[in-house]
């Protein structure tokens, strides 16, 4: 099987291509060329950038595939794109969202279900309000990439597949979200979390997005179709820092911040990133029951990226740089 992976260098991407290679697929990646990753000889490298129609075309050009899976298409623009290319150019083809999809949608009772994505979806919230513009746009254009391609399979059978996401927990999260709770625990410092109530956390591990992607390449069943992919826990913050702590073993310390003074000095994300008002919480009920897809117990993931960033040499994770602005608020609000 000849495998193309759009993206395959960052988070999901590596681990992705050793599971086809170890599947036999002859793989080639596609991406811009921007982020380096380790690939075996074999694997084949096309330059592109995806958004660019012209260019991807080019590196495209007389090629076909048995399967695609797009890990960067965010546009309902460029999904017409790349309907267009390949279509009659490939068996099947995956697409990843996200559990944004939902968010967009007012009045959705948690855990989102996937006959909760059809309806109507909220107005764009003013663009001063950038955080909440940002999240809303690209919930959005995720529906209209998503909708584009379904469209194209109902008039003429494009063979897609998506698989919605929520926060992708991994040893290779560009975004570094668990390192950086983890390097606050292990300066002993307090994590600033924002005050009130916070969403409950339902993520996934990132191995076994992958289980799900290779499960859902080998069943025709799913074309058409949409499916949630998510880990079966879901855990307040709260508890989710405790079992952090536990399992680094280091000491909790939790300092709550009121989200305004959080926001106005630009701590937020960064000391919190499971703070955000913008997070999905996917049932997974319809991937268990018409993949087999089986998930691994947040507990035990957990232990397994704790081991391998304690193994791993030490490195400043994104947004530890506002860490010594942190302290300063922390012993500001405790004198």
């Amino acid at each position: 099987m000849h495998t193309l992976v759009i993206g395959g260098t960052r988070n999901l991407g590596p681990s992705l291509v050793r599971a086809l290679l170890a599947r036999g697929d002859r793989v080639t990646i596609l991406h811009r060329g921007r982020t380096q990753a380790a690939f075996e000889s074999h694997v084949e490298r096309l330059h592109a950038d995806r958004s660019d129609a012209a260019q991807l075309a080019l590196a495209l050009a007389g090629r076909s595939f048995d399967l695609v899976v797009d890990t960067t298409l965010y546009t309902g623009k460029d999904a017409k794109v790349i309907a267009q290319l390949i279509a009659g150019r490939a068996e099947r083809y995956i697409m990843i969202s996200t559990g944004q999809v939902y968010l967009v949608r007012p009045g959705l009772k948690r855990p989102f279900l996937e006959q909760d994505y059809d309806g109507p979806t909220m107005p764009p919230p003013a663009p001063e309000h950038s955080v909440d513009h940002e999240n809303w746009l690209y919930g959005i254009e995720k529906r209209k990439a998503e909708d584009s391609l379904l469209a194209v399979h109902r008039d003429h059978g494009f063979p897609v597949t998506t698989l919605r996401l929520p926060m992708v927990n991994s040893e290779r999260d560009h975004f570094d979200r668990i390192l950086g709770y983890l390097s606050r625990l292990w300066d002993g410092g307090p994590i600033l979390v924002p005050e009130g109530a916070h969403l409950a956390l339902r993520h996934v591990y990132g191995e076994d997005v992958i289980r799900a992607l290779i499960q859902v390449s080998e069943s025709h069943r799913t074309v058409g179709r949409a499916y949630n992919i998510s880990q079966d826990e879901t855990v307040e913050l709260e508890a989710f820092l405790r079992l952090l702590a536990e399992l680094s073993g280091a000491p909790l310390r939790v300092l709550a911040v009121p989200r305004a003074t959080l926001e106005a000095q630009g701590l937020l994300p960064s000391c919190s990133p499971f703070s955000g008002l913008w997070m999905s919480e996917l049932d997974n009920q319809l991937s268990k029951s018409e993949l087999g897809v089986r998930y691994t117990p947040l507990r035990t993931y957990l232990e397994k990226l704790v081991a391998h960033f304690g193994r791993a040499p030490r490195r400043t994770p994104l947004g530890y740089d506002s860490r010594v602005a942190e302290i300063k608020l922390a012993r500001t609000i405790r004198s």
